[in-house]
């Protein structure tokens, strides 16, 4: 029985509607109405002519991201490369994927220098990156900051955001919506590196979304987002309760340690919610033979819209789904949650654990 939906879950389900719709905007550039005469209507400026996605002025853009030591990172480069790969009018220049500040530091002014037409750039460390983000961006080559936020907000033309406080929101309002009329239920969660901010956000806004109906966390353990580390805190956290209802695990890449621990110890009397939307949590949940019932996205696609909203910058354009001449400052996307009636869609997208 799904718990009703309160005020505080209606807004958030708004608010969703349109993250929902800012993440359509950044997959559609071509998607311009054709102008119509009303009667009476306000006039506007006249819509651009033909598509975005049209070839026009070869632009260079330079691409730079930790390295891949785990499924979500590697899907973002791969992503990227895929995304620039579409266009014949863009130059993509890939940095070796490094999470060495220093060596990231070198490859952005290696760009600077180069005179590359846009950068986009995935830091390993938002704050140690924004010196010379800035200096690129004074140098008038705009940079794409994506998913790790620069401490400055003149280091980057548009920035490019997924969601963890959303995250956490979504996973906690889909657990209402199994136990919200059990308020005695045991809701446990397993967390990244307690340490990072987005793991704070993600567990903030699990906990705001459970107390929307009255559930809190009864048991919390920390892992690394490592396979190995989510197998050890897994393993802490079944011994420590003998009885779980819900479980929420962060990221799907440690799930997977998440999962063999959860089998080793025999137990199947809760549901879990995993983090992040890797293909083989997607396909767990397609099985229908596994605890796992659900996951909360964090795209592995921010770069690749990233490519995609340099191409447009670089080239003069707009986004075809806006009234806005401009590309938007800050794109937050959306986290949707993934059951079996909707992971076909989803699917195709997914990253690999």
């Amino acid at each position: 029985m799904s718990a009703p939906t309160t005020p505080r879950r209606r807004w958030w389900l708004t608010a969703g509607s349109v993250l929902a719709g800012a993440v359509l905007v950044t997959g559609c550039t071509s998607n311009t109405p054709e102008p119509s005469a009303t009667e009476g209507a306000v006039e506007q400026a006249p819509l651009a002519s033909g598509s975005n996605d049209e070839p026009g002025d070869t632009v260079r853009i330079g691409f730079s991201a930790p390295a891949a030591d785990h499924g979500w990172m590697g899907a973002i480069t791969k992503a990227a490369i895929a995304e620039a790969d579409r266009y014949e009018d863009v130059e993509l220049v890939v940095a070796e994927a490094t999470n060495d500040v220093n060596l990231q530091i070198s490859q952005v002014e290696q760009f600077i220098n180069d005179g590359v037409d846009a950068i986009v750039l995935l830091p390993f460390d938002g704050a140690a990156l924004t010196e010379v983000a800035t200096e690129a961006m004074e140098a008038g080559i705009p940079v794409i900051n994506v998913d790790r936020e620069f401490a400055s907000p003149f280091a980057a033309r548009t920035t490019i955001l997924g969601d963890n406080y959303g995250m956490g929101v979504s996973a906690g309002t889909y657990v209402c919506e199994q136990l919200g009329d059990q308020p005695d239920a045991v809701v446990a969660e397993i967390a990244g590196i307690d340490s990072l901010p987005l793991t704070q956000d993600r567990s903030q806004g699990f906990a705001d979304a459970l107390a929307d109906c009255g559930l809190e966390v009864s048991n919390r353990v920390a892992a690394d987002f490592t396979v190995q580390g989510g197998q050890t805190a897994a393993a802490n956290l079944l011994q420590a309760a003998p009885e779980i209802d819900a479980l929420w695990n962060h990221d799907d890449d440690q799930g997977v340690g998440v999962l063999a621990a959860i089998e080793e110890a025999g137990r199947d009397e809760f549901f879990m919610v995993g983090g992040a939307g890797s293909a083989n949590v997607m396909r767990e949940i397609q099985s229908g033979d596994s605890v796992l019932q659900a996951t909360v996205i964090y795209p592995s696609t921010q770069a690749a819209d990233g490519i995609r909203l340099a191409r447009l910058i670089a080239q003069d354009k707009a986004m075809g789904d806006l009234v806005e001449v401009e590309v938007p400052r800050q794109v937050q996307l959306f986290a949707p949650v993934v059951t079996s009636e909707n992971v076909d869609r989803y699917l195709p997208t997914a990253f690999e654990s």
